[in-house]
């Protein structure tokens, strides 16, 4: 029998959601020709991954998902490989050899491959009923469960960004949860403990209960989940377990070669790794992090969107440069709208100076070191966070006008005239590129 000749490519992106399809776009809009291919473990086209609690509430299908039209990979020259994984990479020869046999060789590559959910090892935790929640045929799964098996009582292990996001899906579908975090407060990563206890109050109040402090230790039941049982011994029923500790970088193609990996693929500000013609980006990638100054895993879709673009310029032979990301967040969970950016908590006895205001059940708290905001956290009233927002971005000095921030009035006109009118160009260069 033949070997089956390799498929031959330009450009290789591993990975089809919100980096892979930004280096798509950067390379088209720089070059017009040359070949493309995705491939992608998900049969599914790219579809917006923090949708997809929407999708198990019922309020979007996979069509309401979609990152791009159906359409986007005809019409814009690229060759999908969805429902394959690549198994190996041969850097030396340029190839990519798949699980299905195939082989693929390459001029440019990029490592889109995102994360995988991590799990904790426990013995019990190979039973039906117990899910994670990162993609949607997890979604999928756990909307399939609760039908077939009348599910409605729930342990949500995690109470980060995961956690509550599958946690209120459950609630609007009529399933009592309870939540189970390792640390004291729930979304800590992203919010200081006055904004935590704020967050607290709103789930609780949505018949949410949450146990922090603790850990899981087993899920009970023989085959199937009948519970869990807490690090202290206390027992708590159910028939649903979903696991939302976080996600790891996926960074196994790149583990044993000459890439440089730490935990996850490092990058410079070009998104190039250490070896020449591979890219890497997204929750796979170590990206340059404006408020550390230095890389870190920031895994939140805009970055890995943004990095996508970058990489895929390079790859395609235009200079770009990524002008960092960072952890921030906006969302609305049980109602109450949440934004945070940046260092949310300083570190102990460090020359971090903190700014607060609580008001009629909002919370204004931002975090400054030598009178530049490198964090911020808004709870019940975000309207503002986005002008703060870009005032950390763009490192601005706040000196002159630093007691202004949290006032009832703040708005760009709060901002000294030479600033305000640098910004009102900036904004105006950003429209004309728009428009072009």
């Amino acid at each position: 029998m033949s070997k089956a000749k390799p498929l031959r490519t330009k450009y290789l992106i591993v990975g089809n959601s919100a980096g892979g399809i930004g280096a798509a776009e950067a390379i088209r809009e720089a070059d017009k020709s040359g070949p493309i291919i995705i491939v992608s473990e998900e049969p599914y086209p790219s579809y917006s991954r923090p949708l997809i609690s929407k999708y198990l509430t019922g309020e979007r299908t996979l069509e309401g998902m979609l990152f791009r039209p159906l359409d986007f990979y005809s019409c814009s020259g690229i060759t999908p490989l969805l429902g394959k994984r690549v198994k190996s990479l041969g850097l030396s020869d340029r190839t990519a050899r798949l699980d299905s046999g195939e082989h693929i060789t390459w001029e440019k590559l990029l490592i889109a491959s995102g994360g995988v959910p991590i799990v904790p090892k426990l013995e019990s935790i190979a039973k039906r009923g117990v899910f994670t929640f990162t993609s949607i045929d997890d979604a999928k799964a756990i909307d399939d469960f609760i039908k077939t098996e009348n599910a409605y009582e729930a342990v949500v292990i995690g109470g980060g960004l995961i956690g509550i996001s599958v946690t209120e899906a459950l609630r609007k579908r009529g399933v009592w949860v309870t939540v189970v975090e390792m640390k004291e407060s729930i979304l800590n990563t992203i919010l200081d403990e006055q904004a935590s206890m704020m967050a607290e109050r709103a789930f609780t109040q949505a018949g949410v209960d949450i146990i922090t402090g603790h850990t899981v230790t087993e899920i009970a039941g023989k085959e199937l989940a009948r519970g869990v049982v807490l690090d202290n011994g206390k027992e708590l029923p159910c028939s649903l377990v979903v696991i939302a500790i976080g996600v790891s970088p996926r960074t196994e193609l790149a583990r044993g070669t000459e890439i440089e990996v730490n935990r996850g693929i490092v990058v410079d500000r070009h998104m190039a790794t250490s070896h020449p013609d591979v890219y890497s980006c997204g929750d796979a990638a170590e990206a340059y992090d404006f408020v550390y100054g230095t890389n870190r895993l920031t895994p939140i879709w805009p970055n890995a969107y943004i990095g996508g673009r970058v990489a895929g310029f390079n790859m395609a032979g235009v200079h770009a440069e990524y002008p960092g990301g960072t952890a921030m967040n906006s969302l609305n969970y049980f109602g109450l709208d949440i934004a945070s950016a940046g260092i949310t908590v300083p570190p102990e006895g460090s020359d971090y100076e903190c700014l607060y205001k609580q008001k009629d059940g909002t919370y204004q708290r931002l975090v400054l070191k030598d009178d530049v905001i490198v964090g911020m956290v808004f709870v019940g009233d975000i309207e503002k966070s986005g002008i703060v927002f870009s005032l950390m971005r763009d490192k601005v000095k706040v000196s002159s006008f630093k007691k202004a921030l949290l006032s009832d009035s703040f708005g760009l006109v709060s901002l000294p005239k030479e600033l305000l009118q640098k910004r009102l160009n900036k904004d105006a260069a950003v429209i004309g590129g728009l428009k072009r």
